[in-house]
């Protein structure tokens, strides 16, 4: 039948190909007693007018087939033609042999597996094609119908537990690993199909469905992966390897489940397939998972997860790990998951850092240092990694921490562009002149910053009681003193962008939008490496007052849920406020830091003249001026800033240099804007 002998079965021990044509060298035997046992009852069986007459040479050629000769012990058993699990020769089985190892993965029978060998011939072998049409009676009808199957494997037709092995909740069929055709045609006539992918993956292919294209994410590289906790992972892949089991892993941040995951996984010595398309996917998504013997991943589930919650929970062969950050809702899923909280992931996972930038990049830098305040998944490590990778060969420099924190922050962007202002910090140390109490504290703030992992996970020194890992730090000071500068500078020593939140636009005169808004801000940064900076706190972070109406009542409501929502709060988080007496003892109690920016004495005053006409150009003259400004004008750091500025205008329209009468005129302009009297007016 086949153009070339059969593989001997010794081939099976290690072709999966050979294994499965082996078994139908068995198979073919089989039809051919049954064609021969027809031929032998009627002779002239066969219609030639609807293709269906076989010639005797025909006959002969198909019931003698090139190759191997079939061993006379291996024919009919006791029963004779009835004898069907006699179809199934143990020395044909071996370590290639995938379709025993389907079988004992899914405990299929000996009849089950009997049947897909019968619905598979003709895609493996052609010529089954002209034997099942003469065997249907029908020249059109080329493969094997369910009563065709019933009578090759000796079972009586009016049987129910015959019948019922094509049941759709049988195993063949339920498992997805065999398709009864035609419903309209009687039962019996029903043509069987083993879909093309079993077929593929039985005869040694193992690449995806067509189907899943689009919808199957890479594996992440494992190595990129550093144990969360140790312990939750061990009992974890011990679950794994008990059986088989859907599992909820809710993340407090994106990338903690897909860590714990990936652990329990390598732990288990288990593969897995990572999934992220639709419900509708999900039978050709399992059955890919029964093919291999693989775990389900779904990284983050979709907006409104309960249909493909459904679909992943009902079956009970495949083991399922979900993810998501949201608290797991029993109206999802009428079969519950294990739902588990998946262990924190490190921020600045060295380990993970080094294997995605790869064993020839060596940086000359301190890479724990610029990577601790990131908190990315191992997928978005690999991506940074290449990132910088890039941006270095751009510049056509070796790589440094620069394009690694750029990198790191372009991975960790979201959504917070929505509902706060973006800064991307350009400015360092050398540009803060304030005195060393509050600069000593603002390089504290950075350091809490980058070891709170350590300190509040690794040594168990967090508070309890829900509170999260954040950083709350207070600016307290005169408008100008340098408080978002500070912020700025704080956010730009840990390599992470600034959102300023005008917290003024955020209240809103309608009862819960307030919350409703604050919620929004904090779910974004939540996702996102990012300082957050709550400019203008007093207008929610005032004082509560005593309940006299309505207002005064949901007023409290806003500052409660907010100090709430804060102390949950993982990231790093900045307030400001022009006066710190207003700011209710409730949450000063609750920051890390206080810091007070004090107004400038005439010294600082001079220090930050000197800074701002650093990189202008300007006359010898008014370099000698500063002093006297700097004393006879009380003005802060932002307002000296604005003075300058103005200064450098009135110098570029005339085409010069800076000179005494500009510094002086932009300094009395800062005077005339807060509406002072100018000190010495008439006397320069």
């Amino acid at each position: 039948m086949n153009a070339g002998p059969l593989p001997p079965p010794a081939t099976a021990r290690t072709d999966p190909a050979a294994a499965l044509l082996a078994r139908l060298a068995r198979i073919q035997e089989r039809v051919a007693l049954l064609v021969e046992r027809r031929s032998a009852d009627d002779p002239t069986a066969g219609d030639p007018l609807r293709g269906l007459y076989l010639s005797e040479e025909a006959v002969q050629r198909l019931l003698r087939p090139a190759g191997p000769a079939v061993p006379d012990h291996a024919g009919t058993g006791p029963g004779g033609l009835d004898d069907g699990p006699a179809l199934l020769l143990p020395d044909v089985t071996g370590a290639g042999d995938r379709l025993d190892q389907l079988a004992g993965r899914l405990g299929l029978t000996d009849i089950d597996v009997t049947l897909l060998l019968l619905a598979l011939a003709p895609d493996v072998d052609r010529s089954f094609e002209p034997l099942y049409g003469y065997l249907n009676d029908d020249v059109s009808r080329r493969r094997a119908t369910v009563g065709l199957a019933l009578d090759l494997c000796g079972l009586p037709a009016h049987l129910a537990t015959a019948r019922g092995r094509f049941h759709p909740a049988a195993p063949l069929t339920a498992l997805g690993l065999l398709v009864v055709e035609e419903p309209e045609r009687p039962f019996l006539s029903r043509a069987l199909r083993v879909p093309d992918r079993v077929v593929a993956h039985l005869l040694g292919d193992d690449t995806p469905d067509a189907a899943l294209a689009g919808h199957l994410r890479p594996p992440p590289p494992l190595a990129q992966y550093e144990d969360p906790d140790r312990e939750f992972t061990r009992r974890l892949a011990a679950r794994l390897t008990r059986g088989p089991v859907t599992v909820y892993l809710r993340e407090h941040r994106e990338g903690d489940g897909l860590a714990c995951a990936a652990a329990a996984l390598r732990a288990a010595g288990a593969e897995a397939l990572y999934y992220t398309g639709p419900e509708d996917r999900v039978p050709d998504l399992l059955r890919e998972a029964r093919l291999g013997g693989r775990t389900v991943v779904v990284p983050s589930l979709p907006e409104r997860p309960a249909e493909l919650l459904r679909a992943l929970a009902a079956p009970t062969d495949v083991s399922v790990l979900l993810t998501d950050p949201r608290p797991y809702d029993p109206h999802w899923c009428q079969s519950d998951p294990l739902v588990l909280d998946a262990p924190r992931q490190r921020a600045g996972a060295v380990r993970g850092w080094s294997a995605a930038l790869g064993p020839g990049e060596e940086p000359d830098f301190d890479l724990a240092a610029t990577v601790a305040p990131y908190h990315l998944g191992g997928d978005r490590v690999a991506r940074a990694a290449r990132a910088a990778r890039e941006l270095a060969g751009f510049d056509g420099t070796p790589l440094t921490a620069a394009h690694l924190r750029l990198a790191a922050r372009q991975q960790s962007a979201s959504g917070l562009e929505r509902h706060a202002r973006r800064i991307r910090p350009d400015v360092g140390w050398e540009d803060l002149v304030l005195p060393e109490q509050p600069l000593a504290q603002l390089r504290e703030l950075a350091q809490r910053a980058r070891h709170r992992d350590r300190v509040l996970g690794d040594w168990r020194l967090s508070a309890g009681g829900g509170r999260g890992r954040g950083v709350l730090g207070l600016f307290a000071g005169e408008s100008g003193t340098g408080k978002t500068l500070s912020a700025e500078v704080v956010a730009a020593e840990l390599g992470l962008d600034l959102y300023v939140v005008q917290l003024s636009s955020v209240v809103d005169k309608y009862i819960g939008e307030t919350e409703k808004n604050l919620e929004r801000i904090f779910t974004e940064a939540d996702r996102t490496d990012a300082v957050l900076l709550f400019d203008e706190a007093d207008a929610v972070f005032g004082k509560r007052s005593e309940v006299k109406d309505s207002h005064d009542r949901y007023a409290n409501m806003e500052s409660a849920y907010l100090l709430q929502r804060l102390e949950s709060f993982d990231g790093i988080a900045l307030l400001t406020t022009n006066l710190r007496a207003n700011i209710d003892e409730a949450f000063t109690r609750r920051l890390d830091l206080v810091i007070d920016f004090p107004f400038p004495d005439a010294e600082q005053r001079l220090a930050l003249w000197r800074h701002g006409l650093a990189h202008v150009p300007a006359e010898e003259g008014a370099g000698a001026a500063l002093e006297d400004l700097a004393r006879s004008f009380e003005l802060a750091g932002g307002s000296i800033r604005s003075a300058v500025v103005t200064a450098a205008y009135l110098a570029a329209g005339r085409g010069g240099a800076v000179t005494r009468e500009d510094l002086l005129e932009g300094a009395r302009r800062e005077y005339r804007k807060a509406g002072r009297l100018v000190p010495g007016e008439g006397a320069w």
